[in-house]
């Protein structure tokens, strides 16, 4: 009732997988690639990214990034993740509501609730979705708790610009029943050769988070959501990539992971 309906011709930036009614888990990825005329492939030298240097703009420098990061980005397969999460009081109960009723029988966003969840760690894979021409239009991240076994996160990443803006963005697209939930996070250089990555509040149009409905009539329904999230990468003395994730409610501390990446 309160989404934008974005005629197909203009929504380029929204277009991507969608999942079936009931259940999200994995099977998504090969749907869409038959939905697309393309194929799948994996390797373990896989990326999310084909090349940090498809995020080159005006307010980003590729160049800038240690060499650590970028090699994840464009190889992610090849890393190994632990995980560890800090919920607030005030989230934590609403969280696990979410997660008991919605996440765990969708097999989808499953954010770990307590520690112990993930003391086993974490398994990911990286499949890389092609077009007819065998380009790469996206890179599926799956990844798994190691000690039960759940689907946490499972979604398509690539890159997309976004129509307020002419800086490359990293788009995360989270298949949802007959939809998605779709992030779109602007990249900043830090000055240790570190990076930013911001999905603010703000209007539509503009990077951000969003949901979005396919139309059956050539359209997509959009409607962007009050979810703010910020990522910093950078590189530890130990030489291990650590990535801070905080994610918001509008301004309401939600949740706080924070990944250590080692390469296998």
């Amino acid at each position: 009732m309160t989404s934008r309906r974005v005629p197909a011709a203009e929504a380029g930036w929204l277009t991507g997988p969608a999942a079936g009614r009931y259940f999200v888990g994995h099977g998504w990825v090969e749907e869409y690639a038959r939905e697309i005329g393309g194929t799948v492939s994996t390797g373990p030298e896989h990326g999310l990214l084909v090349s940090m240097k498809d995020l080159a703009g005006t307010d980003f420098d590729p160049n800038l990034v240690d060499p650590r990061i970028a090699d994840f980005y464009e190889h992610a397969g090849a890393w190994r993740l632990d995980l560890w999460s800090e919920w607030s009081a005030f989230a934590w109960p609403f969280g696990r509501l979410i997660s008991g009723l919605l996440s765990n029988r969708l097999q989808q966003l499953s954010l770990p609730m307590r520690p112990l969840d993930v003391s086993f760690g974490m398994d990911s894979a990286v499949v890389h979705v092609h077009d007819e021409a065998g380009a790469v239009v996206g890179a599926a991240w799956l990844r798994t708790m190691r000690k039960t076994g759940r689907t946490t996160y499972s979604g398509l990443y690539g890159t997309r610009t976004v129509p307020r803006r002419d800086q490359p963005s990293v788009r995360v697209a989270f298949p949802l029943p007959l939809g998605s939930l779709q992030v779109f996070l602007r990249p900043s250089n830090a000055d240790d050769g570190g990076l930013h990555l911001h999905s603010p509040l703000g209007r539509f149009g503009g990077d951000g988070a969003y949901l979005v409905l396919r139309g059956g009539d050539g359209t997509v329904r959009a409607r962007r959501i009050p979810i703010a999230e910020h990522f910093h990468l950078y590189v530890d003395a130990d030489g291990d990539v650590r990535t801070d994730h905080d994610l918001r409610l509008w301004r309401i501390p939600v949740v706080r992971l924070h990944y250590r990446l080692r390469r296998s």
